[in-house]
C-alpha cells in the first residue's frame, strides 16, 4: 500500500476527518445539488424531446411523395397512388422497411354548427392509414372506418374543437369546402382524440378518402400525396433519396409525365426540429453552470482540508514528504467527498426522475408544452457517461489547488494554529 493512501486512510478512521466539519457538510450538499439538477436536466430535456417527436413522427407521415407541379390548385398537385406504390414497394431492398404506406388528401373546410363555425383541414385517408397513434388519444368514440364502400360521413374531431363547437360523438355536423364554388358535406362524429399537440388539434379533422375524391371529382386512386411510415428512423435521408430514386426509374420505364417530389418529415417540420435542437444548448449551458459551481465547492472543501491539516503538512515536509506525495494524501482525503457526493446524487436524482416517471407528480399547462406532464427519459449509457464527466472534472479540479501545500514551510507551520 502507497505511503500517501496508508496517510489518508488513516486519517478518515481518526474520527477526526472532514466528514466532521459543518463547513465540509454543506461543501457536499452544494455539490450534491448540482449533480442533482445535473440529472433532472439531462433526462426531463430527452423526455422532453422524446415525447415531441414522438407526436410529430406519429401524426406526420415520415416520407411524402407528392406532385411536384406548380400546384396552381388541387387538380395540379395530386398523385396516382397506383404509379407510386408500385414503384416503391416493387424495390425488393426499401419494402422490408415500410410500416405503411396510405394514399392521403388535405383540403381546408369549415366546420359549421347552428350557432358557430371554425376553419379546419379536412385529412383523408385510405384504409391502409396509420391509426395507431390516434387511437391511443381518443377521449371518446372510435377511428372512421375508411374502407372502400365504407360510410365516408365518418370523421374524428379534436378536443379541442368539441369543446369549441359544443360538439359530441354521434353528431352531425356540416363541413363546407370552399373552390369555385361551395360544396357542403354532412359529416358524423364518430371519435374524439385529444394529442396534446395544438398544431395538430387546432387544425385536422380525419376520415375518409373517397369524400374529398368525391368532392373534388377524382378518381378512387387520386390524392394529395401518399404517406410513407418506416419501421427505423435512422436513414431517413438514405430512404427519401431510395424512394425517389424508383419513382424517377418508373416515371423514365412507363414514359410517365408526372413528376414526383419526396421530402422527409424533419424537412416538413423545420421549425419544430430546431426548436428541439436548441433544447440541447440549454442542457449544456446548465451543466456548465453547475459543474463551475461544484467545482468552486470542491476547491474550497480542499482548502479547509488542508488548512484543518497544516501542522501534519509540515511535520510531513519535515519529515522529508515531497510536495507531490502530500498532494496526494489531499486529494485523496477529498475523494471521498467526492464519491459519497456522486452516490447520493444519483441516488437522490434517479429517485425523483423515477417517481416523476411513474407517477406524474409535476404537471403541465398541455397549451404550451404539449403534454401534461413533465416527461422523464432515463437513458443508462447518457447517465454513465455524465456519471464519468462529472468524477474526471471533479479529480482535474482537484489538481492545482493542492499544489497549495508547497507554499507551506515547516517553520511557520508550528506556530499556526
Amino acid at each position: 500500500m502507497k505511503a500517501e493512501f496508508f496517510i489518508a486512510r488513516r486519517l478518515k478512521l481518526s474520527g477526526n476527518s472532514e466528514s466532521n466539519a459543518p463547513s465540509l457538510n454543506v461543501a457536499m450538499i452544494g455539490i450534491i445539488l448540482a449533480i442533482v439538477i445535473m440529472i433532472l436536466s439531462v433526462v426531463i430535456v430527452t423526455g422532453f424531446k422524446s415525447e415531441v417527436m414522438h407526436k410529430i413522427y406519429s401524426l406526420d407521415s415520415h416520407l411524402k411523395v407528392s406532385n411536384a407541379g406548380l400546384g396552381i390548385d388541387d387538380n395540379y398537385s395530386t398523385v396516382d397512388a397506383h404509379d407510386v406504390f408500385n414503384a416503391v414497394l416493387g424495390d425488393p431492398t426499401l419494402k422490408p422497411r415500410i410500416e405503411s404506406m396510405s394514399l392521403i388528401a388535405e383540403k381546408p373546410a369549415i366546420l359549421k354548427t347552428d350557432d358557430d363555425f371554425k376553419g379546419i383541414v379536412y385529412r383523408g385517408v385510405d384504409q391502409y392509414y396509420d391509426w395507431r397513434y390516434l387511437k391511443d388519444n381518443l377521449v371518446a368514440g372510435r377511428v372512421p372506418n375508411c374502407k372502400d364502400g365504407a360510410d365516408n360521413r365518418e370523421i374524428i374531431i379534436s378536443k379541442y374543437m368539441a369543446q369549441q363547437l359544443q360538439l359530441h360523438v354521434g353528431d352531425k355536423i356540416f363541413t363546407y369546402f370552399i373552390d369555385n364554388k361551395v360544396k357542403m358535406r354532412r359529416s358524423i362524429i364518430v371519435g374524439i382524440y385529444n394529442t396534446d399537440f395544438d398544431a395538430f388539434d387546432q387544425t385536422y379533422i380525419v376520415g375518409n378518402i373517397s369524400l374529398l375524391q368525391s368532392v373534388n371529382n377524382w378518381s378512387s386512386f387520386t390524392g394529395n400525396y401518399v404517406g410513407i411510415n418506416l419501421n427505423q428512423l435512422g436513414s431517413l435521408d438514405n430512404d427519401c433519396y431510395r424512394v425517389y430514386t424508383d419513382l424517377c426509374k418508373s416515371m423514365v420505364a412507363h414514359n410517365s409525365p408526372t413528376l414526383y417530389q419526396v421530402t422527409q418529415i424533419k424537412n416538413n417540420n423545420v421549425s419544430y426540429f430546431t426548436w428541439l435542437g436548441m433544447l440541447d444548448m440549454n442542457v449544456a449551458i446548465i451543466l456548465i453552470l453547475m459543474i463551475i459551481v461544484s467545482s468552486f465547492t470542491l476547491i474550497a472543501a480542499l482548502l479547509m482540508i488542508v488548512l484543518e491539516r497544516i501542522k501534519m503538512v509540515g511535520m510531513l515536509k519535515a519529515m522529508g514528504a515531497t510536495n507531490r506525495s502530500i498532494s496526494r494524501i489531499f486529494i485523496y482525503l477529498t475523494s471521498k467527498l467526492i464519491v459519497k457526493s456522486v452516490i447520493i446524487g444519483n441516488v437522490v436524482g434517479i429517485g425523483l426522475a423515477l417517481l416523476q416517471q411513474h407517477f406524474h407528480i409535476v404537471r403541465l399547462n398541455a397549451d404550451a408544452y404539449y403534454m401534461s406532464y413533465v416527461p422523464i427519459s432515463i437513458d443508462i449509457p447518457t447517465l454513465l457517461l455524465l456519471n464519468v464527466g462529472i468524477i474526471v472534472i471533479s479529480y482535474l479540479t482537484l489538481l492545482a489547488p493542492s499544489h497549495i501545500v508547497s507554499t507551506i514551510k515547516p517553520t511557520s507551520t508550528m506556530q499556526f494554529e
